[in-house]
């Protein structure tokens, strides 16, 4: 018997979204060849999410559930956004971000197997790809605990294409921390503060920016200050506490946790597909060739 590595069990899992039982399984009763192994699973009644295996799920939703002091925010990925319409889908989305709640899975291998109603979190994505026939995916998840004093913020926007959970401590205001998470969705801060920055990313920005400087022709004593002034600004863009709050631009939204006696202790935004390399192709003229070859 062929000794399988946990390497090629992953890479199997990868390329069909099966658990890793299944994948192990697979891979032991066909010698560790990668290729049969496929085959293998496709025989044994997962033909249909193996056939999508190298389909590109960009699409989906990503959704917030609690439960006592903790928190998970999971992404749930398909490969039209025609999906996140189905009620099957947003249900199987839902049920996933309970489950780690309550298992608290470290990584979403493990995760995968994690026992739901109907089987591991893995065999129910697989059951829903033959089912409403696109490839889906469990992306990415977090969980945050949270403490007395502390409370939890979420925001959906589109249905969940854009999901934010935010802790918020200071205050036990479910308003204010929905505040918070709102604005995170609509305005997308990379850090709390600007102390958060890390020194290689500032100084890369401080090189971007001052060789902007120099190129617009300016005197060596007023480059600097240009620089430093437009370093600044590009900080308290990209830092939650010090950009406007998005529903009173008049305030930074640092001023408004003052106002209610908050602090954000973390945030956690998905945007669905970010970082996916999805497909260029008009999808009306997919159909299209698809209807002209019947």
């Amino acid at each position: 018997m062929a000794n399988i590595k946990a390497a090629q069990v992953k890479e199997l899992r990868d390329k069909t979204g099966v658990g890793m039982m299944d994948a192990k399984k697979a891979l032991v009763e066909t010698d560790g060849d990668l290729d049969a192994a496929v085959d293998y699973l496709r025989e044994k009644g997962v033909s249909k999410a193996a056939k999508k295996a190298d389909r590109i799920a960009a699409e989906g939703l990503a959704n917030v559930y609690s439960k006592g002091n903790s928190a998970a925010i999971a992404e749930i990925n398909s490969e039209t956004d025609f999906v996140s319409k189905n009620e099957k889908f947003q249900n199987l989305v839902k049920n996933i971000s309970k489950t780690i709640v309550e298992n608290k899975p470290a990584s979403v291998e493990e995760a995968l197997e994690v026992k739901m109603e109907d089987g591991t979190i893995g065999s129910v994505i697989t059951e829903a790809t033959q089912t409403i026939g696109e490839k889906i995916t469990l992306r990415r998840f977090a969980v945050l605990e949270k403490n007395d004093g502390e409370v939890f913020g979420d925001y959906e926007h589109m249905g969940g294409r854009i999901t934010v959970l935010a802790l918020v401590e200071g205050t036990d205001n479910e308003e204010v921390a929905r505040n918070i998470a709102m604005h995170i969705a609509a305005i997308n801060p990379k850090y709390i503060t600007r102390d958060e920055v890390p020194q290689e990313t500032r100084d890369h920005e401080l090189s971007v920016l001052s060789e902007q400087a120099k190129n617009e022709g300016k005197p060596a004593n007023i480059v600097e200050k240009m620089v430093q002034g437009r370093l600044n600004k590009w900080l308290a863009e990209i830092s939650l506490v010090d950009q406007p709050y998005v529903k009173d631009s008049d305030k930074t939204v640092g001023q408004y946790l003052k106002e209610n006696g908050a602090t954000v202790k973390s945030f956690i935004r998905y945007e669905v597909g970010e970082g996916i390399e999805k497909r260029s192709e008009d999808f009306a003229a997919e159909v299209q060739s698809q209807l002209g070859k019947n």
